[in-house]
């Protein structure tokens, strides 16, 4: 009876045949998924692009093997080379910018430089002359420039044979610096005399001043009518000569004297004839307060005039030779204090020194000193003669007041300038320096 049930072997072929076909199932999938993934992407895009470019991917393989000693994030890379082809870029635009504007400016170069050659090319006129055809020879360089002009008083007191010039103020000066600027002064004086010049203080960076001053000359009425009042106006500059910006000169016969006369005028060329010129010199001031000493350096001079003819006979010649020396001198209170002089050069007009000299001068004494400086000419045989001269201090004008101002504002510090020389009766007559000083022995000695 037990023998009947046969479904034990059903049940074999059924767990026979489920670990038959599921063991060798699940163990080719791992197998084969791995091969075939890797058998289908890299040989066969190897062997198509080996095929089709080797030199591209030799220089993909270098690349990437570069790619990967770079010891950072492979993002990271691909911003440096993005900032790096943008700034060469940059680079690039803006040399082609840079070379555009310098050729534009070539082309405008060349173009203003065929007017110029046109213009001044027709019928072999130039422009002066196609506008004002019957004019011939005329200096249009400097009379057509625009010099400004000037506001000025002239007022004569009979009683007391005075007349009082006043310089009020300036307009549309020409500019004489690189900046479109000037600094102004005005110096005025009386022809045919000229015993007397006066200068304005300067006013600085401007070509609208304001001067606001007035001076003094004493003139008899017979005088008067005889005589000039010139005003120049100068462009102050510390280490070279002062550029002329124009002047005005009024004929004190025509002006009617019965009231004040104040007018504007507009500045003209200045006159090429008139002012004799001596030269210049070039000296530094330095004042220290605590130590009470005033030293003077000179440094040099240039474009000194030439002395006249030697002798009197008829084969003397005209001869440029010159044996410059300086005085430099301390008066105080207007009478003659302390003097020292430089050495002599020979045979020159323009003379360097570089030698210095120390006063002993107490701060009440420096309001009260005045220095000459004068050049002379030393002559072995007969007497020296005067080549120029100049003072500073308390009671000088104009550039020479300015240096001095500027040496007492800037204690313990040199402060050099340029200055015109003028003659030696200009100064004279203006200083009016007595001989001696009393009471020498109690007077600081000079070092």
């Amino acid at each position: 009876m037990p023998t009947i049930h046969q479904p034990t072997p059903i049940s074999p072929p059924v767990s026979h045949v489920t670990p038959l076909e599921t063991p060798p199932f699940t163990s080719l999938l791992p197998v084969t998924s791995h091969p075939i993934t890797n058998i289908t992407t890299f040989p066969t895009s190897t062997h198509t692009n080996s095929t089709a470019n080797p030199a591209a991917v030799a220089v993909a393989g270098f690349v990437n093997n570069i790619l990967n000693k770079i010891p950072l994030p492979r993002w990271a890379v691909y911003a440096i080379f993005a900032v790096g082809a943008v700034l060469i870029l940059l680079c690039c635009l803006c040399a082609c910018i840079y070379c555009c504007r310098k050729r534009n400016k070539n082309k405008k170069r060349q173009k203003k430089s065929k007017e110029n050659i046109s213009l001044n090319g027709v019928n072999g006129k130039t422009t002066t002359a196609l506008v004002q055809p019957d004019v011939t020879d005329v200096d249009y360089g400097s009379t057509k420039q625009q010099r400004g002009k000037m506001l000025y008083s002239l007022d004569y007191n009979a009683a007391q044979s005075e007349l009082t010039v006043g310089i009020k103020q300036a307009n549309s000066l020409m500019a004489m610096d690189l900046g479109g600027n000037s600094d102004p002064y005005v110096k005025v004086y009386i022809l045919p005399n000229k015993s007397k010049t006066f200068e304005t203080k300067v006013f600085r960076s401007t070509l609208n001043p304001v001067f606001n001053e007035q001076f003094a000359f004493q003139i008899s009425k017979s005088s008067l009518l005889k005589s000039t009042v010139v005003m120049q106006v100068f462009d102050f500059n510390r280490f070279s000569k002062h550029n002329i910006i124009g002047e005005l000169r009024v004929q004190l016969c025509n002006v009617d004297w019965n009231h004040v006369i104040e007018e504007w005028q507009d500045l003209a060329e200045p006159a090429k004839f008139e002012e004799e010129n001596l030269g210049e010199i070039c000296l530094s001031l330095r004042y220290v307060p605590t130590a009470a000493k005033l030293t003077v350096v000179i440094l040099e001079a240039k474009n000194l005039k030439s002395m006249d003819t030697i002798g009197t006979s008829v084969s003397d010649t005209l001869t440029p030779e010159r044996n410059p020396y300086v005085k430099v001198q301390l008066a105080l209170d207007k009478r003659k204090w302390r003097k020292r002089k430089t050495s002599t050069k020979k045979k020159t007009l323009n003379p360097y020194y570089n030698e210095s000299f120390t006063f002993d001068v107490t701060f009440e004494q420096i309001q009260r000193v005045n220095l000459v400086i004068s050049l002379w000419d030393h002559d072995a045989i007969s007497r020296n003669d005067a080549m120029g001269k100049i003072f500073l201090g308390c009671d000088a004008s104009g550039n020479q007041l300015r240096h001095w101002a500027d040496m007492l504002s800037n204690p313990r510090r040199p402060v050099a300038q340029w200055h015109s020389l003028l003659s030696a009766e200009q100064v004279n007559s203006t200083l009016s320096l007595k001989k001696k000083i009393p009471l020498q022995h109690k007077l600081p000695k000079l070092h």
